[in-house]
């Protein structure tokens, strides 16, 4: 299990513009979001030993912060011709199967995970109502097999302090993942191999 880790997008960057197809080739764009107080974007794949680590938990906080007014997308922008368990058909099939209650859209260009400077998966990025970013990182201390529990912790501190109105800690830590899978040729300068 190769680790990569996030890239740590400087805060208060607008959030990257975006508008991607689900499964079912519905698309979704920022605007639908426009009135959530907090904005969560994560890049997420179903393969990644590290994303079915925290896929139930990231369904959990979904549900739990959806309630709260926070609107939650999961992007995959992995190479599916070599990765095909990423493919869209299946990412319907793992978005029913864990519960998500966003929108895991699909971004085959893989244009979108480039203007989020996104590394692995996975990778998120929290948005305050201006939609600067608050918050890069990871979403808590646990790893696949390091023992510690699945919380969200990290995650959910950050989305309370901003529906709280308070400043998001700027002690954060990078999210720890599979590299995003880019098509030959296409990977960003930022990215190293």
């Amino acid at each position: 299990m190769a680790a990569t880790e996030s890239t740590m997008m400087e805060l208060g960057t607008p959030a990257p513009h975006f508008n991607l197809p689900d499964p079912n080739g519905t698309d979704h764009s920022m605007a639908e979001f426009a009135d959530a107080p907090v904005f969560v974007v994560m890049f997420i794949c179903n393969h990644c030993p590290f994303v079915k680590h925290l896929a139930d938990g990231l369904a959990e906080f979904a549900r739990e912060y959806q309630k709260k007014g926070v609107a939650t997308v999961a992007i995959s922008s992995n190479d599916v011709e070599k990765y095909p368990d990423d493919a869209p058909a299946k990412m319907a099939i793992e978005a029913a199967a864990r519960g998500y209650v966003f929108p895991y859209l699909f971004d085959e260009s893989q244009e979108v995970a480039k203007a989020y400077k996104a590394s692995c998966t996975p990778d998120f990025f929290i948005f305050d109502r201006e939609r600067r970013l608050a918050y890069r990182g990871q979403f808590d201390d646990s790893r696949p097999n390091n023992d510690i529990a699945v919380t969200g912790r990290d995650l959910r501190r950050a989305c309370d302090a901003l529906l709280n109105g308070e400043p998001v800690s700027d002690n954060q830590k990078p999210s720890i993942g599979c590299n995003i899978k880019w098509k030959p040729g296409n990977e960003p300068e930022y990215f190293n191999t």
